[in-house]
């Protein structure tokens, strides 16, 4: 069911059973995920916050320096919360009729309106589509925070979002004053540069795709914010790029990958660089992911904290307009920024 302005669901495209998808959906042959994919490079990284204070500040310097990138285990979070998330996104996609998930549509007109939707990383009416489905929730500031333009069903979503998002800020403040401290650096440094958390969540859903070959479920981009938490199911199809290559990175489950954003790259002046990363499709089986996007006010200027600085200020609304206009295209908004 597609209302007059936005396109039908990729989940109801799915559905039909076409062999050949929309030529919307189709992909350039230099986009197409077949391209540049490495499976013998070594893992994304794994961190594990229970560690000794001196060997974790280490580790994540590496791994913010080398990928941008990586897992954390022990990291506070319930795994039975991450476990609840995970099964009251799914439930949402899967459970429910069209017609009943349509009441919390999106604005088509705005990309970063809060509801259900398909076409969040578009920046003109002819750029090609990712083959995914999304619920996007705006969790903080709490004043942000209306549960009731989130769905009522399954009947604990709301409560499992709302508790989510809680977990999620204390673990990226905590990740922050880490990163902070691996660069020297004030252990408050990069969270008082960003202020007061803007945090969105995003329940993404990618439907077997008959070609998957052709298509991308979310095509090349670093987050333009500050942290992003997430969280996949088991089947997997988050690749982030590294050397040149496009490395999969393997569900854990108990674990939350950590992905460093543009500000977070500007603040530390590119000694941390922000993780390029895109999402393929599969023929067989629907995936799922849940993202857990940190971000600044749209009024806050960000600028390094180190010297000279290699990077431009710039204020983070315009900075995000920046993105939505141009189209994400890899780490090109942000090179757009460099000195």
């Amino acid at each position: 069911m597609a209302d007059a302005n936005q396109p039908e669901r990729v989940q109801s495209l799915a559905q039909k059973g076409e062999a050949v998808v929309p030529p919307i959906y189709v992909q350039p042959p230099e986009n197409r995920p077949r391209a540049n994919c490495n499976n013998s490079t070594p893992p994304v990284p794994t961190i594990d916050l229970s560690a000794p204070t001196e060997l974790l500040i280490g580790e994540l310097r590496q791994a913010c320096k080398e990928w941008g990138a990586f897992h954390v285990v022990n990291h506070g979070v319930a795994v039975e919360l991450l476990d609840d998330a995970r099964r009251v996104g799914r439930s949402f996609f899967h459970d429910y009729p069209m017609a009943e998930k349509a009441r919390y549509s999106c604005d088509p007109n705005s990309p970063a309106s809060e509801g259900y939707g398909s076409r969040m990383l578009v920046a003109s009416n002819d750029t090609v589509l990712d083959w995914r489905d999304y619920f996007d929730h705006h969790t903080l500031p709490l004043s942000r925070r209306n549960p009731s333009r989130w769905p009522h069903f399954p009947p604990d979503y709301r409560e499992v979002v709302a508790q989510y998002s809680d977990c999620m800020k204390v673990l990226a403040q905590r990740l922050l004053g880490l990163i902070s401290k691996s660069l020297d650096l004030p252990s408050s440094c990069i969270e008082d540069a960003i202020g007061e958390f803007y945090q969105n969540i995003t329940f993404s859903y990618y439907p077997p795709c008959p070609q998957p070959e052709l298509t991308l479920g979310l095509q090349s981009h670093s987050d333009f914010g500050a942290l992003t938490l997430l969280i996949q199911d088991d089947v997997g199809g988050l690749q982030v790029f590294k050397d040149g290559e496009w490395v999969t990175v393997h569900p854990l489950s108990d674990a939350i990958l950590v992905i460093l954003a543009d500000q977070t790259e500007i603040i530390t002046n590119g000694e941390y660089r922000s993780s390029q990363h895109r999402a393929i499709t599969n023929a067989e089986r629907p995936r799922f992911s849940i993202a857990t996007f940190h971000d600044p006010a749209k009024t806050r200027k960000i600028s390094p904290a180190l010297h000279p600085p290699k990077y431009r200020e710039v204020m983070y609304g315009d900075y995000v307009s920046s993105w939505y206009t141009k189209g994400p295209e890899g780490k090109r908004n942000i090179d757009a920024l460099l000195l």
